[in-house]
């Protein structure tokens, strides 16, 4: 072979050499996805170098290793080179190499380092940096069995690494952009807010997002439910709040618009209100090409616009009734031409009373649920029974203009629960006055509790009006009004919403519960508890029936003990009547004194006291022991009234009782009384009842 022969050979190679690298660089520039580029980077810089092995390994902006790719390796090679554990400490030295390396052995370079034999057969190798204007991305690696890589074949690696560098580059910043674009996306189609952007030569729209498709949808026709915005802005009307119109030629115009409120209508009279924004978007020649336009619907904030005027009618007129009956109250007192008689004026002094702490309670509501909605409501916390606190609330809603019945279900074994007594006996009362509002005057209110895991649910019931299930979620919002059952006047007011947050400050929560309308509502809340121990003792009732002759009822004085001042004036009225000598107080620690000074031949005791209960004043007045005691209570479950009468009591009646019940119970325990057992000696029996003696029969 001539010179001349070797020297087109030589020059044909370099063509054929100089097109495959140029269209593996071509095929690395033309992805943009980072494995692509990395795996045909690796593939063609092997075949063009004629080396065994391939890798490129890239680090992030932080320097720590982001991925690993290899070419020519087997399954079994790769899962070696993958347990070696010298692996990340050669990568770090090679990783950190200013320009390319080329080794004759690679096996013996690593071992001269200290590692232990490479897990891949490879003698000849070369590694050069990756870097793209100035920033390292990564490291190139090829390795050989067969040959020794020369100054060209380093050349095709650094070019290689160049070009892919910049394509890992590209093609990183090419996914971060639409990583960003598609976090925009959601972004922007997910916003609470209307969002459309406008072509600004056309006037169409080139997007808009959910929520201004939702907002415009309600301008649809009611057959035209397929209708599109593109079409629906043809019939668009646009006002301003002054009653000026404008279209999209305006918005064309680079005209800015900032929260301007905005009546989007069509011609059939369809119409809503928005919060318009608008900006114009220019390109380099300052001219617009696109308007961005935002949206929001006002239609909920009309809703609580309205809410809150329906909030404060209902607060002015809930403060107008009690001072309008103050108000007449001093005007007859004041303006009578007459003496009134005390007990006249004393009435009128009652109903001034009891409407100044109307108001009272109606100013304390609206503080607190000023306090609830800023987080500083005030509450203390501390071991207390719910037995106590229920009993409490139910005599203050008795005693007041509370008609419906009460009845409490409580078990005796309830634990202690963490509450501000205060504000609980606050909340019961409110779900009771809410219960009785809603309730037929002669339904009874039920009240009963049990244990919840760590939590003690308090539960109110009535048999009222009931509601929607559906719309429970919003009876406990703090302004609009809420039809409790379809006809009905509603819930609207303070009371609910105050208990929840009352008791969600004690770390509780409360529901609401209802079958439907006219199926009555439950509502439940929950307190922690405090400990173990159970809480206090409860009562129930039973009794029997006696009579007694009238001469002797008249000199019996019989002493009623109850906190509860409706109770207090039933019994005394009752037993007046009866021909008896009523003896009331509320205070136990009077009921020694009574005894010794009144010498009562009964007494009427509630089983539920200030700081202590019946039971547990028997056992520390050693003067109730020998006096027949009635326990008077609320509770009637057959636990507690067992309870009761193993403890001494003569009898039991539950709340609520008639006048007939009571004066015939005790009747019946003072006869037992006054009729002494039979006395029985050997053979010898007196019968004092009988008025028999018998001896042996």
């Amino acid at each position: 072979m001539t010179g001349h022969d070797e020297a087109v050979q030589e020059a044909a190679a370099l063509r054929e050499r100089i097109s495959a690298l140029s269209a593996a660089i071509l095929r690395i520039s033309d992805s943009l996805d980072v494995d692509t580029v990395l795996r045909e980077a690796a593939d063609s810089a092997r075949v063009l170098t004629g080396a065994c092995y391939g890798a490129i390994a890239t680090v992030d902006e932080g320097g720590r290793p982001r991925s690993f790719v290899t070419s020519g390796l087997g399954i079994g090679q790769q899962r070696a080179l993958n347990a070696w554990p010298d692996g990340p400490r050669l990568f770090e030295r090679l990783r950190s190499l200013a320009a390319p390396l080329r080794l004759p052995d690679f096996g013996a370079w690593t071992r001269s380092l200290g590692h232990p034999p490479f897990p891949v057969p490879v003698g000849a190798f070369q590694a050069a940096p990756l870097r793209h204007r100035g920033v390292h991305v990564g490291s190139f690696f090829l390795g050989s069995r067969e040959r020794v890589f020369t100054e060209e074949d380093e050349e095709v690696l650094v070019l290689f690494a160049s070009q892919a560098a910049t394509a890992i580059v590209n093609a990183r910043a090419h996914r971060e952009e639409r990583r960003a674009r598609a976090d925009l996306a959601a972004l922007v189609e997910t916003c609470p807010v209307g969002v459309v952007v406008f072509d600004a030569a056309a006037g169409t729209p080139l997007y808009y997002n959910r929520e201004a498709g939702r907002v415009v949808s309600g301008l649809l026709a009611p057959n035209r439910s397929d209708a599109q915005l593109p079409e629906l802005l043809e019939v668009l009307t646009s006002r301003r709040a002054d009653g000026r119109e404008f279209t999209l030629d305006e918005l064309k115009a680079a005209e800015t618009l900032r929260a301007e409120e905005i009546e989007l209508s069509v011609p059939d009279g369809r119409r809503v209100r928005t919060l318009i924004n608008a900006t114009p978007i220019l390109s380099a020649s300052d001219a617009v090409e696109t308007v961005v336009v935002t949206m929001q619907d006002l239609t909920p904030f009309e809703a609580l616009e309205r809410s809150r005027t329906e909030f404060w009618s209902m607060v002015s007129h809930e403060l107008r009734a009690p001072l309008a009956a103050i108000k007449g109250s001093a005007a007859k007192v004041l303006g009578t031409a007459r003496d009134l008689d005390p007990a006249e004026l004393r009435q009128y002094f009652r109903i001034v009373d009891e409407q100044a702490d109307r108001v009272d309670g109606l100013v304390g509501d609206l503080l607190d649920a000023g306090r609830i909605a800023t987080g500083t409501l005030p509450v203390a916390p501390e071991p207390a029974g719910i037995r106590a606190l229920v009993e409490r609330a139910r005599t203050t809603f008795l005693s007041g203009s509370g008609r419906h019945d009460v009845l409490i279900d409580l078990p005796q074994d309830l634990p202690l629960v963490m509450a501000d007594g205060r504000r609980i006996v606050q909340v019961l009362e409110n779900l009771f006055a809410n219960a009785a509002r809603h309730s037929p005057g002669t339904s009874p209110i039920r009240v009963t509790a049990a244990r919840e895991d760590a939590h003690v649910a308090v539960s109110v019931t009535d048999e009222g009006e009931g509601m929607d299930p559906g719309q429970l979620a919003l009876l406990f919002r703090r302004h609009g009004a809420l039809g409790h059952a379809e006809g009905a006047a509603g819930r609207a007011g303070l009371g609910l919403p105050i208990c929840k947050g009352l008791v969600e400050a004690h770390g509780g929560r409360i529901r609401a519960e209802s079958a439907g309308t006219g199926r009555g509502t439950r509502v439940t809340f929950t307190l922690p508890l405090a400990g173990e121990a159970a809480g206090g003792a409860e009562a129930g009732a039973a009794g029997s029936e006696a009579g007694l002759p009238h001469e002797a009822r008249e000199k019996t004085a019989v002493l009623v003990v109850d906190d509860d001042p409706q109770t207090l004036r039933h019994a005394r009225d009752a037993l007046a009547a009866a021909g008896y000598v009523p003896v009331v107080t509320g205070e136990p620690q009077e009921v020694a004194r009574l005894i010794r000074t009144k010498k009562p031949g009964l007494v009427l005791l509630d089983l539920v006291l200030p700081g202590t209960d019946g039971i547990a004043l028997m056992e520390s007045v050693p003067a109730l022991a020998d006096l027949p005691v009635i326990f008077v209570s609320a509770y009637g479950r057959d636990e507690t009234v067992a309870r009761a009468l193993e403890a001494g009591a003569a009898d039991y009646i539950v709340k609520p009782f008639s006048p007939t019940e009571l004066t015939a119970r005790v009747r019946a325990a003072l006869r037992r009384r006054n009729a002494p057992e039979p006395f029985v000696l050997g053979e010898l029996a007196i019968d004092y009842a009988r008025r028999r003696v018998s001896v042996a029969g």
